[in-house]
């Protein structure tokens, strides 16, 4: 058997990216793959939205949820980089 399909590269990551389906700035290929986030140099698991050239990112607020049933994100500055694991 002669198998010559080969993984998908990764795509680049972008500036700004979300996890939120119906944001503009949510990237389904991105999602594919294991994402890392560190912020001012120490990883995050809890974010929901991230923008490197702005440098935050936006995390849930505890079990808090807004009017529409989705939890409250709140937005941390600093040093952001976001990679491939």
């Amino acid at each position: 058997m002669n198998d010559t399909t080969q993984p998908q590269p990764a795509p680049a990551l972008p500036d700004h990216l979300s996890a939120d389906p119906r944001s503009p700035h949510h990237v389904a290929a991105v999602f594919e793959h294991d994402i890392g986030i560190r912020l001012n140099d120490k990883e995050r698991h809890d974010v929901e939205e991230y923008c490197i050239s702005e440098g935050w990112v936006k995390v849930p607020a505890g079990k808090t949820l807004d009017r529409k049933g989705k939890p409250l994100l709140i937005k941390i500055k600093g040093k952001v980089e976001a990679y491939y694991r």
